[in-house]
Order: structure tokens, then sequence, then C-alpha cells
């Protein structure tokens, strides 16, 4: 199976299913001699942890993490970095009834048309994999922040309203049902001359990544599709002089223009679809049988994924901006 890597320099690559004994990532590239705090890893990973209230899986995983290389007294050798955490609570045998039946929203369906069958779980399109992503997206954070850099994400919309976030989740669960959101991620601190031109443009590569994790459905920067509904004049950041620096008056355009960063923050949202598992029922087809039939999905499941996934956001973000910085001192250019 292709497609588990993302980078051209700090190369990352996530492994591991859901029921897998471990999953994990493996970093090529990142530069050594780099002070790493294990412990801020651990806070990201123990931000992306299911069980830990009423509003996400029940699922128990302690997620602890586990060096295996690349990192020796807190700093980095050099070598390849990986990086892993066990699976403790696996339920196969929630599964063994749907295992001929895909469940809508899953890409159940579309990894039978492609491999053959259906991956207990979910295989790689669990959200379990995600835990590699957060690995590898808490070492890049902090080299970020060595450079001054901050990313931090954000809920700003769940269900189409903007509070009452919990009641609105607890309603959904009650009724067997899910709901999505929109999570809003901001980079400060990015300097300018990040991002090629055409095709390896900035803002293209934050999309692929963030529109990599499996429920979002939306991507936009600046103010996105608001800008389809007003006029050049309105959408246009005028360009000033502000403590001896070029900077623009506004930032509508989220910090990057014609694919390359101008050193405003980074400003991007993406749309988090409702969670596909859910105990309603639901209509779908025995791929054994090649009848149509009904699902109820039982076992552990979010009944919003958004605050779980604003770890995972960012995790993303800091791969692309870092991967960005090493190509740009590759090229000898100057960082501003």
């Amino acid at each position: 199976m292709n497609g588990n890597t993302i980078g051209k320099i700090f190369k990352v690559t996530t492994f591991g299913e859901s029921h897998d004994k471990v999953v994990g990532t493996i970093i090529k590239g990142c530069p050594p001699g780099l002070d790493i705090s294990l412990s801020k890893i651990q806070m990201d990973l123990d931000r992306r942890r299911p069980g830990q209230s009423k509003l996400t899986s029940s699922r128990n995983e302690p997620d602890e993490l586990e060096v295996i290389s690349g990192i020796k007294n807190g700093k980095t050798t050099g070598r390849k970095i990986k990086l892993q955490v066990k699976n403790i609570d696996t339920r196969s045998k929630d599964y063994k009834t749907i295992i001929y039946k895909p469940r809508p929203g899953h890409a159940d369906l579309t990894y039978f048309l492609k491999y053959g069958k259906i991956p207990v779980g979910g295989g790689r399109a669990s959200g379990r994999e995600t835990v590699g992503r957060v690995l590898a997206g808490a070492i890049a954070k902090q080299i970020l922040e060595k450079e001054g850099i901050e990313i931090k994400g954000k809920i700003i919309e769940i269900y189409g309203k903007k509070k009452d976030f919990e009641k609105i989740i607890l309603n959904a669960k009650s009724g067997q049902n899910s709901v999505g959101g929109i999570v809003e991620i901001i980079a400060k601190g990015v300097p300018p001359n990040l991002g090629e031109p055409v095709f390896d443009k900035l803002d293209a590569d934050l999309a692929k990544a963030l529109m990599s994790i499996s429920a979002v459905k939306g991507f936009e920067i600046g103010i996105g599709f608001q800008s389809s509904r007003i006029k050049g004049s309105e959408n246009n950041d005028p360009i000033i002089i502000e403590n001896e620096k070029i900077k623009t008056k506004t930032n509508n355009a989220g910090g990057i223009l014609g694919g390359i960063s101008n050193g405003m923050p980074i400003i991007c949202r993406i749309a988090v679809k409702p969670t596909s598992s859910i105990e309603k029922e639901q209509d779908t087809v025995n791929l054994k049988t090649m009848k149509m039939t009904k699902l109820r999905i039982k076992g552990r499941h979010d009944p919003c994924i958004c605050p779980r996934i604003v770890p995972v956001a960012e995790a993303m973000v800091a791969l692309v901006l870092v991967d960005h910085l090493l190509r740009l001192r590759n090229e000898g250019l100057e960082i501003t």
C-alpha cells in the first residue's frame, strides 16, 4: 500500500492499524543535536487520546510514548526517529458481525473494492492511524518553537453552532447519532519565503496534509470561500510598513500569497464530518450474499471527532512548515 509518507526533506511515514500491536511513526531527515522534550510529545498524545471524557470514545488506550530510535539523552541523533505506542484496548469481536457489511461513511466499501476485503477496525483508514501523525507533529512543533513559530488549533463550530458544544455533542450521542464541525489552525511567527511556486505552493501542501486526515471534507485558508462573495477591493490586503517591516494591514489571504508565506499568521480551517460510526440503523449491502441489509454499529465511538482532531490538525500543519523550512535552508535562501 502506497501513500504512507509525507514530506520531501522532513519525511514522515506512519505505520500500524487500529488492531495491530503498535502504531507509530518513522521520521527521516530530522537534523541532529536538537533538544527534544519527550514530555511534550506525551502531552500531545494525551490530547488526542480516547477515553478521557463522555464526549469521546470509551476505548481506554494509555498511549504511552515509546522511543525506539533517533533520540538519545534528550537529543536527536541524526538517524531515523522511530516512535510508537501500543494498542492495549482492542476489541476485534465488535467487528465480527459486520465483516461483510460495509459501514456507510467509512472506507470499508472502497477498501473492499480496491483490496478485496474490509480491514478489522478500519485498518489504515481508522482514526487510530493519526497517533503516528501526532508523534511526528510533536517533534516538528518543537523544532518550530525554536524558530519562534507557534501553532494552535481550536474548535470554532459544531453542527453549525458557535457555542454550547458539549450540549450539542451529548444530544447527538443520546440520539445514537454524531455531529461534525469546523476546526481552525493558526500558525504565528511563520517567516516569509516558505513555499514554492506552482505545484509546491505552501497552501497547496497544507491543503493536502489536512485533507489527508480521514474525517476532513473541506479546507480553506484566510477568509477562504468568503472571498468569492466580496469584491477585489474588499478581499485584497493593503500592504503597509510597520516597525520598519513590510506587512499587510489585513490578513484575508491567510499568510500566503502565490503559494509563498508573507510573514503574516497562517490561518486555515477544516471541515470535519460527523463520525461515521453511529448506533442508528442504516442501509448497507451484505457483500457475501450481495443482498441489501440493515446495519446497526456497536462498539465505542466518538459522537464528535472534532475535540480529538485538533492536535492531529496542528501536527499536519507543523509537518508541512518544518519540511518547507528545511527545504528553504537547503536552497540557501535567507529566512527573515
